[in-house]
Order: structure tokens, then sequence, then C-alpha cells
């Protein structure tokens, strides 16, 4: 169901290279994410007290917190307040247009949260809590394959990944902890213990159908390096090797091609690769770790037409030099 799932969202995305698709693909999305989030804290989080994860769990806990006192701070208010900073320090480092749609998934949750009332859909606190982390990670998978977020700590875990290759789950984690103790020590341990395994379904299902933070690694056996790197490097900021190789039937020197990308960009890759020689062989190899430089481009942009680089016109003017040379000596080998 998953794979399923992901190659009709793949062939979606393909049609949304063009801009106003794309962004239209994204905004009905996105409204569907909303909506998703909506029903979970009514039909499922707040009947079996359960606590969700990120700043949307944060607004949970002040509703339950402000809700004994005085002032109370309802969770749809909670939502706005705590994502907006999180969303102005991060927008630099993310697109604009990334930000904006997430912001967007955000202020319709908030909006649907006053406008709809939806009521709980299981009697059973079980099967709310199995249930609800599937809704969970089906609406913030949603948002994620389309090239946006629900907000919160997807903000700060992507502009992190987009500048270093790196992931900050582990102090999310940590973070997610934190609320869980005081949550769990202000409304009943068995209720964060619930919510424990609501957090772990919901995560088991974003990875089931959105693989943003593995990196795979391509391997590439063509004739034509030469287009390929040069059409590789125009339109993905990574780096490739190249070695040269003999084909064990043919007998005929070939190229190896080999590097490592994010396995949400592979498939683009691959289309590129086998456009320009589909007599391309490629292997893909799951990566279990990567240690050095890397860039992981933006996860919510299309591809750039070209990449700033310096000493692109020597080396295409070098490339072109190379190829009159064997042109050259074809002309030569034919008289």
């Amino acid at each position: 169901m998953a794979n399923a799932i992901d190659q009709l969202t793949d062939r979606v995305l393909v049609l949304g290279r063009l801009t106003i698709v794309r962004r239209a693909i994204t905004a009905v999305a996105v409204t569907i994410s909303a909506v998703l989030q909506t029903f979970l804290i009514q039909a499922f989080i707040q009947p079996a007290d359960l606590l969700p994860s990120g700043l949307t769990g944060v607004a949970v806990l002040l509703d339950r917190v402000t809700s004994l006192g005085g002032v109370h701070i309802d969770i749809s208010l909670g939502m706005l307040a705590l994502n907006i900073p999180v969303a102005l320090l991060c927008w630099s480092g993310i697109s604009k247009r990334f930000v904006i749609f997430s912001m967007m998934q955000v202020v319709l949750s908030s909006l649907f949260l006053n406008i709809f009332h939806f009521a709980p859909f299981l009697g059973d606190k079980i099967m709310l809590i199995i249930f609800g982390g599937v809704v969970s990670g089906l609406g913030a998978a949603i948002a994620l394959k389309s090239g946006a977020s629900t907000g919160g700590t997807d903000f700060i875990a992507l502009w992190v990944s987009n500048h270093t290759g790196k992931t900050i789950w582990g102090v999310i984690f940590g973070f997610n902890c934190f609320i869980l103790a005081i949550f769990g020590f202000m409304f009943g341990w068995d209720n964060a213990a619930y919510s424990i395994v609501f957090q772990f379904i919901s995560t088991k299902t974003i990875d089931s159908f959105y693989h943003r933070y593995d990196r795979v690694t391509l391997q590439i056996t063509t004739r034509k390096a030469d287009e390929v790197m040069t059409a590789y490097v125009d339109h993905f900021q990574h780096g490739i090797s190249c070695a040269e190789v003999i084909g064990g039937y043919s007998r005929e020197k070939m190229y190896l091609l080999h590097t490592v990308v994010s396995t949400y960009e592979s498939q683009d890759i691959i289309k590129l690769v086998c456009d320009i020689d589909p007599g391309a062989v490629i292997n893909v190899f799951h990566t279990l770790s990567f240690v050095g430089g890397w860039w992981g481009g933006h996860v919510d942009e299309p591809m750039p037409t070209a990449v700033p680089d310096p000493d692109k016109p020597a080396r295409m003017a070098s490339r072109q030099a190379r190829l009159s040379e064997q042109d050259s000596l074809q002309q030569d080998d034919g008289k």
C-alpha cells in the first residue's frame, strides 16, 4: 500500500514541475493535512487524553494546563503562537514557498479547530491510540510529500538537514520526552505512556510514506559519462565521481559513475540519466551512513536550472576541445 501511494504521489508530483500545478497540488495537500490534523485532535487526542509530539504537543499541553487556571490558551491559539516565531527564525534557511505553505497548514488547522467539531471516532482507548497514530502520520506525510510540513519541529529539522545533511531527531526526541514528563507528572503517567505508543505509531507511519532523510548510493554504468555528469551537476547540487571501466561481456570501454543522494530526489536523477542514456545501467544501494561534505538541496523547490559554477566556462571549453579532438581522430581513422 505504501509503495502504491508513493508511486501515485510521485506521478502527481511529475505534473507538479509546472509551477502553477505544483502549487495547486501543494495547497490541496496542505488543506487535506489540516483537516486530518483537526480530525486527529478532536476525535482521537482529546478523547483519549493523548499528547502529540512537537509544538502541537506543547499547544495541547498549554491548553490542558491553562484550562486549570483563569487564563485559557486553547490549542488553535497555541499552535499559531508557537509556530510563527519558529517560521520567522527559519525564513532565511528554508525557502519562502516552503514556509508559506507550512504556515498555511498551521493556520488552516487552527481555523478548522474552531469550525469543525468531530465526535470521538472510537470508544476503546487502545483503538484510539492505534488509529490516531496512523491518522497523525498520514496527515504529516501528506504535507511533507507535497513539499510542505505541519510546522513546528519540521521547520527546524529540515533547516538543519538542508544545511548540514544531518538530522537532529535525537534532540527532538529529547524535547518530546521532556514534554511527556511534564504531561505525565501533571495528568497521569498512564496517559504519558499511552502517548508514547501513539507517537511511535505516528512516526512509523510517516517513515512508511516519506523518506527525505534516507540516503542511497547510485552506481551508474554508462557510455555517455560526460553528458550525464554535466547534466547532473547542472541540475543537482551534489558531487559525482567517475571511473573508466571495461564491460565484461562486450569488452567495450564504459564509465562507472558513483554518487550519494537523498531518497527523495533519486527518482529524478534516475530519470535524468535514462533520458540522456537509455542504455545506462543503474544500481541503487541503501546508504547506511555518510561522512563528508553534503548539501541536500531544498525539499520544496523544483530542480535548479543551473548551479553557480565559476569554473564552468573553462570546463565546457575543455570538454568542447576534447570532443573536437575525438572527431579529428575519427576522421583520420576513416581516411
